[in-house]
C-alpha cells in the first residue's frame, strides 16, 4: 500500500461486549498524528479536530467490507475520500481481519454486526457518518441505517440489497471458502486464485491474508462466515429497506458475470424507495470497489455534494437498459 500524497492510516480498536474490533482510521489531509501504512496506533485524542467546516471538511464516513473480506479492501476508496476532505474509518467486521476471529460471545447475527457499527461510530466520535458498505457490509449498513435513523447522513450500498431468502447461500459460500487451496505458497498464487481473472480483485483479497511460515492463510474461520449468513438464508430485509429515511445511493456491477442484484429486486427497491439513486458500472462485477475505486469515489462524492443529481435516479439505471460509467 502506497500513498503519493500523505501518510495513510492508523489502527484503532473498539471493544464491545468483550469483542475487539480493529479499524483503519484514515483521518483527513493535514491532520497531525497520522501514521504510516504499517497501521501503528495513533496517540491523538478522540476529538482530533475532525468536526467542523474549516478546511473544506466534508463529513465522516464509515466503510464496511463484505463477507470474508477485510478493511484493507477499501484502501483505494478510503484514500480518495480522505483526500476529498472526509474523515474515513474502515472497520474489520467481527470475525474478519484484525478483529476477533472467533467472537467471544459467539454472536455473528445481523444485530451483532449492527451493534458493532454503532459502537465504532460512538467510540471513535463519528458524527452522522455516511455509511458505505459492499455486499454483506452493505447489509450491515442498511440495517444500521434502518434501526438507527438518527445516525447516518446518507447510505451507499455497493452490490447490496434487501432481497432474500437465499436457502442455499450457506452451502454455496461455505463450499467455496473450504475449497481455498490454503496455505497459498505465494502472493502471486493467491492473487491468481482469488481474482478469478481480475488482478485488482485478486490483489484486494490477497491483501487480507496472513503470512505464516508455511504460506498465506485467510484471517477468518469459514464456519464463522457460514454462521453469519443464518438470517440471509432465511429472510429478506424489505421492511428495513422501506424504513430507510436517509438519502441512498446504490452502485451495482455490470460485468461479464454480472452483479448479484437482479432487475426484479432493483425495481422493487425503487418502488419502495422512489427517491433512490442508482447506477450500474459496465465492466465490473461484485467487487466494484476493487475494480473501479476511482469511479466509485466520484459517484459517492457527486451524490453527497448535490443530493444525487449527478447519478441517474431509478430511471432504468440498474435495469440493464442504461448505465453510468
Amino acid at each position: 500500500m502506497t500513498s503519493s500524497s500523505s501518510p495513510s492510516w492508523s489502527e484503532r480498536f473498539v471493544v464491545r461486549d468483550g469483542v475487539r474490533l480493529s479499524c483503519r482510521d484514515w483521518g483527513r489531509p493535514g491532520e497531525p498524528g497520522e501514521q504510516s501504512d504499517r497501521g501503528e496506533q495513533s496517540d491523538r485524542g478522540e476529538q482530533g479536530g475532525f468536526r467542523g467546516d474549516q478546511g473544506g471538511f466534508r463529513g465522516d464516513v464509515l466503510l464496511l467490507h463484505g463477507l470474508a473480506g477485510h478493511a484493507g479492501e477499501w484502501d483505494a476508496t478510503a484514500r480518495l475520500l480522505r483526500d476529498s476532505g472526509h474523515r474515513v474509518v474502515a472497520l474489520d467486521q467481527r470475525g474478519h481481519g484484525g478483529s476477533d476471529r472467533n467472537p467471544s460471545d459467539g454472536d455473528v447475527s445481523r444485530a451483532a454486526y449492527v451493534a458493532d457499527a454503532v459502537a465504532v461510530i460512538e467510540q471513535l466520535g463519528l458524527e452522522r457518518p455516511v455509511l458505505i458498505g459492499q455486499s454483506l457490509g452493505g447489509s450491515t449498513a442498511l440495517l444500521t441505517a434502518a434501526a438507527h435513523p438518527e445516525l447516518p447522513r446518507a447510505l451507499v450500498l455497493v452490490e447490496a440489497g434487501p432481497d432474500g431468502a437465499k436457502p442455499g447461500v450457506q452451502e454455496q459460500i461455505g463450499g467455496w471458502l473450504r475449497a481455498w487451496p490454503v496455505p497459498f505458497p505465494s502472493r502471486a498464487a493467491a492473487v491468481a486464485y482469488l481474482g478469478g481473472g481480475t488482478d485488482a480483485v485478486g490483489e484486494g483479497w490477497a491483501a487480507g491474508l496472513e503470512e505464516r511460515a508455511d504460506g498465506l492463510w485467510p484471517r477468518f474461520d469459514p464456519e464463522v462466515m457460514v454462521r453469519s449468513l443464518d438470517e440471509n438464508a432465511t429472510r429478506a430485509f424489505w421492511d428495513e429497506w422501506t424504513a430507510l429515511a436517509c438519502p441512498t445511493l446504490v452502485v451495482l456491477g455490470q460485468g461479464e458475470h454480472g452483479g448479484i442484484i437482479g432487475a426484479e429486486e432493483y425495481a422493487e427497491m425503487v418502488r419502495r424507495q422512489p427517491a433512490l439513486h442508482g447506477t450500474s458500472l459496465p465492466g465490473t462485477g461484485h467487487d466494484v470497489h476493487l475494480e473501479q475505486p476511482g469511479v466509485l469515489h466520484r459517484l459517492i462524492v457527486d451524490f453527497l455534494a448535490d443530493g444525487g443529481s449527478a447519478c441517474a435516479r431509478h430511471t432504468d439505471a440498474c435495469l440493464g437498459v442504461h448505465s453510468t460509467s
